[in-house]
């Protein structure tokens, strides 16, 4: 198991969000906010995997809402958050890893940075959490409907605390156990009843949790503000060898060659990764799957698309259109363009009106008129805070 372990806690039924789907589900500038939730989680290079634990009722809605994310298999919550944070916790036991993370998915926001913070704090302290120091004015007030002041609470020392929570695996867990069947409502207040040395991280102002209608609003602007769009392109070829079929855009083409490169050689999938990563100044595709790695000998493709997805994702970015243009005389695209339209859709998680793919040739110039291989360019619009 890996060093570092994130568990999202989705199996609550947010009643203070009103009516209707769970407010895990519900969508925030076209996508759910726990895929937002969990998108972070994935792309940071410290956590080794990501496990959602949702209601046993939501299993079509966490499939739909997460797509074919490369997240560990999810597992059923319990009755309460404690209950549901000890069965995610239960369920790492057989491959325990040294630090676990938990966070709540009704948060979309968490950086990178406050994730470098939490797990960095763990190298001195068994646990830490990201917080805010209260500095609006404390009233306590009367029972009713209508509540008067009863007295100013004193505000010095007090904070607002946030997920993801950190801690090492094996002493929360028994904490948890021992607090089993406890209405405590985050994991560092399990640890402090165990006696767990608890540190405080600096929080992030954006990293709010939806908890009602008005927060979803909140979330929307959060995303509206400050922002900028930036667009990138991307090139990939591959040239043709003994085979079958080709893969191209995430989808098997019948054709009486293959693709010769040392992944499944997508050339689609390619130019559209290397487009998404230039849009956020990550490099190319070189420099994260490198040819030279015996790892990444026959990977499918999406790997390498869900990887800068991801990277996106942890910038607060969201994906706006993507736009693929294959280059060849011969296998024919027609009849498998909109299978290639809906693939890219579900791995990018985006809606397929956002998707285009095109197919030309070259009137039989060069290297791909004369049906040596084939080339694809890809131009990608991506949403992303100023600045990131």
């Amino acid at each position: 198991m890996a060093e570092c372990i994130a568990l999202v806690v989705a199996a609550g039924r947010g009643s203070r969000f009103g009516s209707g789907e769970p407010k895990q589900y519900r969508l925030l500038a076209g996508q759910p906010i726990l895929r937002r939730a969990v998108a972070p989680l994935l792309a940071h290079p410290r956590i080794g995997g990501v496990r959602v634990i949702i209601h046993a009722d939501d299993t079509h809605a966490y499939r739909k809402a997460v797509g074919d994310l490369p997240l560990l298999p999810p597992v059923p919550g319990g009755a309460t958050r404690q209950e549901s944070a000890l069965r995610g916790l239960e369920s790492l036991g057989a491959m325990p890893p040294h630090r676990v993370l938990i966070h709540d998915a009704a948060r979309p926001f968490v950086s990178a940075a406050m994730l470098d913070r939490i797990i960095g704090a763990l190298d001195r302290r068994e646990g830490a959490i990201p917080a805010l120091p209260v500095v609006d004015t404390l009233k306590r007030g009367s029972d009713g409907a209508v509540p008067l002041v009863v007295c100013t609470q004193e505000r010095a020392g007090l904070w607002r605390a946030q997920t993801p929570q950190g801690f090492h695996y094996p002493a929360l867990l028994a904490a948890h156990r021992a607090a089993a069947g406890s209405a405590l409502t985050d994991d560092a207040a399990v640890a402090e009843a165990a006696g767990m040395s608890v540190v405080m991280v600096p929080g992030d102002e954006d990293n709010l949790k939806v908890t009602t209608e008005d927060d979803l609003l909140r979330a929307e602007r959060v995303l509206a503000a400050g922002r900028e769009t930036r667009t990138a392109t991307g090139f990939d070829v591959h040239r043709f060898c003994d085979g079958d079929h080709v893969m191209l855009c995430g989808i098997a083409v019948p054709h009486d060659h293959a693709l010769l490169g040392h992944s499944d050689a997508d050339v689609g999938l390619h130019a559209l990764t290397d487009a998404l990563l230039g849009t956020v100044g990550e490099g190319d595709i070189g420099s994260h799957f490198p040819p030279s790695e015996p790892r990444w000998r026959g990977a499918p493709s999406e790997l390498f698309l869900r990887h800068a997805a991801g990277l996106i994702a942890a910038a607060g970015g969201r994906i706006v259109n993507v736009d693929v243009t294959l280059i060849c005389e011969r296998p024919k695209v027609g009849a498998h363009r909109s299978a290639m339209r809906a693939r890219i859709a579900d791995l990018l998680g985006i809606d397929v009106g956002r998707v285009s793919v095109k197919a030309t040739t070259t009137e039989e110039l060069g290297f791909t008129g004369r049906r040596e291989g084939i080339a694809a360019q890809a131009v990608a619009s991506v949403n992303l805070p100023s600045g990131a």
